[in-house]
């Protein structure tokens, strides 16, 4: 155990933290970005679609196309209604994006509706905004749903039936406890991987690697020096967001610290470890950089935050499955919202412990065969 964590590993995880913490402006960006990233993603990547404005065409003008028109007029989803007086005119509103939909009511909607004959409520979306078309879409529906509901309360129909619809582990469907979680896996990446990228190829820009060849340290000690300050910044991040989010947010922690925590560990040891890989292939600051940054992207959208993994091609799903932040996804969102219990958390840790081995055994053997 002295010889694992002897005075010379030491040595170098103090030496780390020094070169990454004695810039003032290295300080800020460390703690003051996570901070603003919180705010600006938990507000900004919503889910939701608010302050739209519908266009109608209402030919009809008569009880029932004046009831949906005000009852969509008065959703809290709606900024304001936009009236058209023609075809054309709603054709246009929707070409130059006046509107996101269009409801279009034919003269005789009211009077098919008060003789039970079925009436058609025609509507136009705007499929150049496809994700927010289908939720504005949904709105229209439950609305309309609405007052089909009201007239079956009054003309009840021969076989009434009912429904009830329960949402598990995020009653109120509300986006933020779906973003926050995710927010703890992204930002803990790219706070972590950031500052590990950039540790082997500081040392060759500044002309300090030919020491590190000649100095008494081994590979792993040198390696675990460089890991640990990235690993211990992700986790201050972390902490930093667990803090945080009750007093903002208000997303509920329900799961164990005592399993989020080793969680935690193991996947700030896997993006590390691809980090330190980028790190020692580069022989510039400037190119670690660019190599993180073009690996960044492509762990975001195959984290499953973007969009449901179940959704992308096969092929990228079993890529998917060495990207330590689709698994410690899935682990942050059950420790949050459902109180994921340890079994389940370890079944969704292993996977990161075998890319945190592959990963940082592939930059020791890169980096020995350099110092060779």
């Amino acid at each position: 155990m002295t010889a694992l964590f002897g005075p010379r590993l030491a040595a170098i995880i103090i030496k780390e933290l020094w070169a990454v913490l004695r810039d003032p402006r290295s300080r800020i960006s460390l703690i003051l970005p996570p901070l603003i990233q919180l705010l600006v993603f938990g507000y900004a990547s919503t889910l939701e679609v608010k302050n739209v404005t519908i266009g109608v065409l209402d030919r009809d003008g008569g009880q029932w196309s004046h009831e949906i028109i005000q009852r969509v007029a008065g959703s809290p989803n709606v900024k304001r209604i936009v009236r058209l007086d023609s075809d054309a005119a709603l054709a246009n509103a929707i070409n130059t994006q006046q509107v996101i939909a269009a409801l279009r009511f034919d003269s005789h909607f009211s009077a098919d509706v008060s003789t039970g004959r079925g009436a058609v409520l025609g509507a136009v979306f705007d499929g150049r905004k496809s994700n927010a078309a289908q939720i504005v879409g949904g709105y229209v529906d439950r609305i309309v749903a609405g007052v089909a509901a009201d007239i079956h309360v009054a003309r009840p129909p021969p076989t009434p039936g009912s429904s009830s619809v329960t949402y598990w582990f995020n009653p109120n469907l509300d986006y933020l406890w779906f973003t926050i979680p995710s927010l703890v896996v992204i930002i803990s990446l790219v706070s972590s991987t950031s500052v590990v990228s950039q540790s082997v190829a500081r040392e060759k820009e500044l002309g300090t690697y030919d020491q590190l060849m000649v100095s008494p340290f081994r590979v792993w000690e040198i390696l675990a020096g460089k890991m640990v300050p990235p690993v211990l910044i992700g986790m201050a991040n972390a902490t930093l967001y667990l803090v945080v989010n009750p007093f903002i947010f208000g997303v509920p922690f329900r799961g164990s610290l005592l399993v989020f925590y080793p969680s935690l560990v193991v996947f700030l040891l896997a993006m590390s470890g691809i980090g330190m890989l980028v790190s020692v292939v580069a022989n510039t600051q400037q190119q670690a950089f660019l190599g993180m940054f073009a690996l960044t992207v492509p762990v975001f959208l195959l984290s499953g935050y973007a969009a449901p993994i179940d959704n992308i091609p096969p092929f990228l799903q079993l890529v998917a499955e060495a990207n330590p932040a689709k698994h410690f996804l899935i682990v942050t969102e059950g420790v949050f919202l459902k109180g994921m219990p340890a079994a389940d958390v370890f079944a969704n840790s292993w996977p990161m412990l075998v890319i945190a081995v592959v990963t940082i055994a592939a930059a020791s053997y890169l980096f020995r065969s350099r110092l060779e």
